[in-house]
């Protein structure tokens, strides 16, 4: 074999060994070793909550979750709520909303009427006194009743709030299904800020919720 023979096979053998390690670094990039699988939506906080049985309620009373506390200009915290989550709403000199239209999500009902507004916890002062605000304060307890960081509050219809009551999802879902993800990944992250446990039920109710994300 001649020399240019000899020179061509270096080069062709040169390049097949670059391709080759190339192809390979590209696929360790994009598949490095050892990476977990991505996990679903909310499953991080899921597993964040701690598992217990539910306290007893002697000594439970919405009165220990002072509420609606005053948020100053004549405002109090249900007033917050529906200009926070109503459209085109107009208030009175006294803050009090006198006309606009809010969605209640969990139902899908359009309500025009502010005085026909409930505003519900997602987790409901019941619940969260058998999940551990048993033992906290009543100052505490008033920052929770009143949190307005936008997932804790929410302004539904008054037959929804009122058939969903005290009652975690393990006994209460949203009428709307597709709201069923959004409900169990507020629920888990109030639960979890304000460092609230779960029973059993409870935990696996929200799993299923969460399969639906």
């Amino acid at each position: 074999m001649n020399r240019a023979a000899v020179t061509s096979l270096v080069v062709f053998v040169l390049l097949v060994a670059v391709g080759w390690y190339l192809t390979n670094l590209q696929s360790s990039q994009e598949n490095p070793p050892n990476t977990p699988a991505p996990v679903p939506t909310g499953s991080p906080d899921l597993a964040a909550l701690k598992i217990a049985p539910e306290s007893k309620m002697a000594g439970y009373s919405r009165d220990r979750f002072p509420h609606w506390a005053s948020q100053g200009n004549s405002c109090d915290t249900r007033e917050i709520v529906l200009q926070k989550q109503g459209t085109d709403v107009k208030t009175d000199k006294d803050c009090k909303a006198v006309s606009g239209t809010w969605n209640s999500a969990y139902d899908g009902v359009v309500i025009k009427e502010a005085g026909e507004v409930d505003i519900d916890h997602t987790v409901p002062l019941a619940e969260a006194w058998r999940s551990g605000a048993d033992k906290w304060t009543d100052d505490e307890r008033k920052a929770f009743a009143n949190d307005l960081g936008g997932i804790q509050l929410l302004a539904v219809t008054a037959k929804s709030n009122r058939s969903k009551g005290d009652q975690d999802p393990a006994k209460w879902k949203p009428p709307v299904t597709a709201y069923g993800c959004t409900y169990a990944q507020h629920w888990i992250s109030v639960k979890i800020s304000y460092k609230l446990t779960v029973d059993q039920a409870e935990y696996d109710a929200l799993a299923v919720l969460l399969k639906t994300c």
